[in-house]
């Protein structure tokens, strides 16, 4: 395997005490494969009444993925989906031309741990028809001694039911004692993956939680060492063949197409709906 990029995330405060660490998009590494967002968010502990609330905001050309790890949150779309998500379930909503959604704690919610990232939609698919899809069941299996589920694509003979639109893999990889895992890599691929608790080893070097490993493409295999109490993402995909622009909460194949999303959401074109039951203020796109 080539030399592995070592990239730390960095911290963002989103307000009530939420901070989350950024480790997609960096100076360093823009996307892996159709991946173009990771946000690591807590573990965190709320005061009684005061847990995360994002206000309705807008999305086009893309797919939000939400891995959930810990905590529950309660998700509302323009489309009139409301779905609570759990521990160990993906939401995955295709913006297309554009959503808006809103997502929330549940009242008496006092924890969060989650992954929240996006894909880029090819230009193909940039203008589709918005849709959610949630997924409560997962393939699972244990390996070395490590538990691992397939969050999206197709691993060890497993296919995870999201619906995507580019070649992609998702897998969250946790273990209690600790343990060693060889995972079968996709030469087309390029790789990379985050800690989220613990910390793991790749040859000889250590990555510790948030420091993002980007491991490149052209390798068949891989052995990680987890520590005792270790949880981590191993994302990958081809490499997205085309040039993306990316602002606020939009994903663009130009600038036009930004300025554009932005315009209609400030000006309440009805490419944007309203999320009903939402109580909270909508989100005003920065200047």
């Amino acid at each position: 395997m080539k030399t592995i990029e070592k990239i730390a995330a960095r911290a963002a405060d989103l307000g009530n005490g939420m901070v989350i660490r950024r480790a997609l998009p960096s100076r360093q590494r823009r996307m892996v494969g159709a991946w173009c967002f990771l946000d690591h968010a807590g573990p965190v502990e709320f005061p009684p009444g005061k847990g995360m609330s994002v206000g309705a905001h807008p999305h086009t050309a893309l797919q939000t993925f939400t891995w959930l790890i810990e905590g529950e949150v309660l998700h509302r779309d323009s489309l009139g989906n409301v779905q609570v998500i759990r521990p160990g379930q993906v939401n995955l909503m295709t913006a297309g031309r554009g959503i808006v959604h809103a997502e929330e704690s549940l009242p008496d919610e006092r924890r969060l741990h989650a992954a929240q990232l996006w894909i880029a939609l090819p230009s193909s698919m940039a203008d589709c028809e918005p849709a959610f899809d949630h997924y409560p069941e997962l393939p699972r299996w244990l390996t070395g001694g490590c538990a691992i589920t397939l969050l999206a694509g197709t691993f060890g003979g497993k296919t995870a039911p999201a619906r995507l639109h580019s070649p992609l893999v998702g897998l969250d990889v946790a273990s209690g004692q600790g343990g060693a895992v060889d995972l079968a890599l996709d030469p087309a691929f390029e790789y990379g993956i985050l800690p989220l608790e613990g910390s793991i080893r790749i040859g000889a070097t250590d990555f510790a939680i948030d420091e993002f490993a980007y491991l490149g493409s052209g390798a068949v295999a891989l052995t990680v060492e987890l520590a005792a109490d270790t949880r981590m993402l191993l994302l990958g995909g081809e490499p997205f063949g085309e040039q993306i622009v990316m602002w606020w909460n939009f994903v663009g194949h130009d600038k036009e197409a930004i300025a554009k999303a932005q315009r209609d959401w400030e000006s309440g074109d009805p490419r944007f709906g309203e999320v009903a039951g939402h109580e909270g203020k909508r989100l005003a796109a920065p200047a």
